[in-house]
């Protein structure tokens, strides 16, 4: 088989087993709501986000600019 035709398996967090990906990223999660750093959206931001056809990761971008222009 050539190397285009065998299935690769991607590196570092990419090439773990989907469970392992699971656990780390609910520790990450849990860390940053423990350290006050967690944001979780409720529904009215949510749907704002829907209607603008934005990614949450969007939402976040343009909320940590604002931030950073309050100084």
């Amino acid at each position: 088989m050539t190397e285009t035709t065998t299935k690769r398996r991607g590196q570092g967090f990419a090439g773990m087993d989907p469970e392992r990906q699971r656990q780390i990223s609910s520790a990450g999660g849990k860390a940053a709501h423990q350290n006050g750093t967690g944001h979780e959206f409720d529904s009215e931001e949510a749907r704002e986000a829907g209607r603008k056809g934005e990614a949450v990761s969007g939402a976040r971008r343009r909320a940590a600019r604002a931030l950073a222009r309050e100084g």
